[in-house]
């Protein structure tokens, strides 16, 4: 008896193109967010352009747009990833999803602050449906390169450099971007760093799965193994 069959079979380079599609659309939905939150918080009475673009959320995001844009590129012109590429997507990826994490618990919290926080449409795009979005393209793509564990060590890069400019920057303009590095806002410098050394560890463990996926070989089932 043949085995029933859910549709026509897609090659690879027929797949890695409608990942590619997929990718522009991110991209393009990642740049409405990021206009639109900038003319939400635009009508703030103590908005500064500056302060704005120096939320870890928006330099995560402005690198998504540029990653996402050269990803679908690459997935219009070579079935496999270079491994650079991937290695990128690693780090932009966790950022992106711990930048969410933090957001939601930040919101959690400032109830217990006496202040609350508004999530508007295009908060929860950055922070919430873009990561996840993010987090299925690398999942369901079967063309990533097979990565090691090297990029582990360089997951805190960025996020270090970013703390450094925001803690010399924030003491000069009296502006923090998030609570637990404003010295007002906390106990102390510990509290600080323990929030600091959680979000790395989050950041740490996410890239750490996503690197686990590349080691697994698969296609969807509805795509030609030859294709």
């Amino acid at each position: 008896m043949p085995l029933r069959t859910f549709g026509p079979r897609r090659t690879r380079v027929e797949v890695r193109k409608i990942f590619g599609v997929a990718r522009i659309l991110l991209a393009l939905i990642l740049i409405t967010a990021l206009v639109g939150d900038f003319d939400y918080v635009l009508g703030f009475a103590t908005f500064v352009t500056s302060n704005f673009f120096s939320y870890f959320t928006v330099q995560s995001a402005i690198a998504g747009v540029v990653l996402f844009f050269t990803a679908a590129r690459i997935a219009f012109r070579r079935p496999v990833d270079p491994p650079w590429l991937d290695i990128l997507r690693v780090l932009v990826t966790s950022y992106m999803v711990v930048s969410g994490i933090v957001f939601l618990s930040i919101v959690i919290q400032s109830s217990t602050r006496d202040y609350t926080i508004e999530v508007p449409w295009s908060s929860q795009l950055l922070h919430f449906w873009i990561p996840t979005f993010a987090l299925l393209d690398w999942m369901l793509d079967f063309g990533k390169a097979r990565l090691t564990w090297k990029p582990l060590a360089w997951i805190v890069v960025y996020p270090l450099l970013w703390g450094v400019f925001t803690l010399v920057r924030g003491a000069g303009v009296g502006w923090y971007p998030y609570f637990f590095l404003d010295p007002v806002q906390v106990s102390g410098p510990l509290e600080t760093v323990l929030y600091c050394a959680l979000a790395v560890a989050l950041m740490t463990g996410v890239a750490a799965g996503l690197i686990a996926l590349t080691k697994l070989r698969w296609a969807p089932r509805w795509m030609s193994p030859t294709g």
